[in-house]
């Protein structure tokens, strides 16, 4: 589990250094392993209308919705940062907002999985796992509409 926990931080790593952020700095990247073994990568998008920002976990997720994986989410790495160079500086685990954890749990309840979300710092010193339901707690979501069983 840690093997494939790291291999999947270090995508979101990859994915952090690839964001476009001119106006906080702050690089996030996420990586999506799918159920076949497969990495989905995104990074967060800003835009000079904030409100129009896409943080890194909507934008991997629109990914795999737009390939039709939605229901293939298995696990969730996060890391976040400042770039310095190639590197990203952060000591403290970055978390999903909460429009990402309902991103997310949308494409969990889709997989039907409790999925686990890894949580890391910029710098890779820390990070923390967490379940979905744990960072969402009584969720919304296609089970309430009665979409999926």
């Amino acid at each position: 589990m840690t093997e494939t926990r790291d291999a999947l931080i270090d995508a979101a790593r990859d994915a952090a250094r690839r964001a476009y952020a001119p106006y906080s700095g702050f690089h996030v990247g996420a990586a999506l392993l799918l159920k076949n073994g497969d990495v989905v990568t995104g990074a967060n998008v800003e835009n000079a209308s904030y409100g129009l920002t896409l943080c890194a976990e909507t934008a991997a997720v629109a990914k795999i919705a737009n390939e039709g994986w939605i229901g293939e989410l298995a696990e969730v790495a996060i890391v976040g940062g400042r770039p310095d160079g190639d590197a990203l500086i952060g000591t403290d685990p970055v978390n999903p907002c909460g429009r990402c954890r309902q991103i997310l749990n949308e494409a969990a309840e889709r997989s039907k999985t409790d999925i686990l979300v890894h949580c890391a710092s910029g710098d890779g010193s820390a990070v923390k796992s967490y379940k979905l339901s744990a960072l969402l707690p009584a969720a919304f979501g296609p089970k309430d509409l009665g979409l999926i069983d």
